[in-house]
């Protein structure tokens, strides 16, 4: 269904992604891991086409998306929708406002402008948000949330676009193990539950290991690894770090897995009193 051949990206004299190629023939979640500047977001950023390859194809389900232009791009980012690791969303407006902007690219200007939504969206919204345990919160502004919920806000606009693929650039990178948990989980359900294709950027190998079906190792813009978690070993790990054998796995662990399901149900229990 997503097909990347020699997709490459140079900025001046230095190549940020090195002729990446690799296939996606089925809904899957997919981690990308690999030392800070291994091109990982740059990937991301070309296949949502935030970015433009400097050579190379992106194809997904028959259509070549390296040369999409105009309306044409403009609906592929909605089919490939696009989670950032800073959240994105407008700090003063309420969370379901957040997420309704998530129906933009399918808005009139006129609408827009005026911010005026079906009742048909703004129940679709609530109802997102229910599944992702916030809808308490859709009332309030994104910026009276912890960093965790408004993760999970900006998962919840994601999916408003009721993408095909969903992309996450670092999602947990600035959460606590927690909620780094949380959010981990619900990007989990969205492969399983609503069966899209997950790609999302992991700094860390216990991460990875626990929620991917498939991990792609990069180094220097290029992909070292593309193996199932379990091939995913400490010597395979310092080839996609370019570390020796001092490399320790405990410099990219985030803790989760010592976090269990009764922890994360309290958390959630007491993020809907705040």
């Amino acid at each position: 269904m997503l097909s990347i051949d020699a997709l490459t990206k140079t900025f001046g004299c230095n190549t940020a992604v090195d002729r990446v190629t690799f296939t996606v023939e089925k809904p899957a979640m997919i981690g990308i891991i690999g030392r800070s500047g291994a091109g990982k977001s740059t990937l991301l950023r070309m296949i949502n086409r935030l970015t433009d390859a400097s050579s190379g194809q992106i194809m997904f389900e028959g259509r070549e998306v390296t040369g999409l232009k105009g309306a044409e791009k403009r609906a592929w980012q909605s089919d490939c929708a696009m989670i950032f690791q800073q959240f994105n969303l407008v700090p003063r407006m309420d969370v379901v406002s957040n997420v309704l902007h998530g129906t933009l690219s399918r808005r009139s200007t006129l609408a827009t402008m005026f911010n005026l939504y079906p009742d048909a969206d703004i129940h679709r919204a609530i109802a997102i948000l229910d599944r992702l345990g916030i809808a308490d919160h859709a009332p309030k502004r994104a910026e009276a949330l912890s960093g965790g919920q408004q993760q999970r806000v900006a998962i919840a606009r994601a999916l408003m676009q009721d993408p095909k693929i969903v992309l996450a650039d670092e999602p947990i990178a600035s959460l606590d193990p927690m909620n780094a948990q949380l959010v981990m989980d619900d990007l989990r359900r969205i492969h399983e539950e609503v069966g899209r294709t997950v790609i999302a950027n992991l700094h860390t190998l216990d991460t990875a290991r626990r929620y991917c079906d498939r991990v792609i190792g990069m180094l220097q813009g290029r992909v070292v690894f593309d193996g199932s978690p379990e091939q995913l070993t400490t010597g395979v790990a310092r080839d996609i770090y370019g570390a020796d054998a001092r490399f320790s796995e405990e410099s990219t662990s985030t803790s989760i897995e010592t976090l269990d399901r009764g922890a994360v149900r309290a958390l959630r229990e007491a993020e809907a009193t705040i």
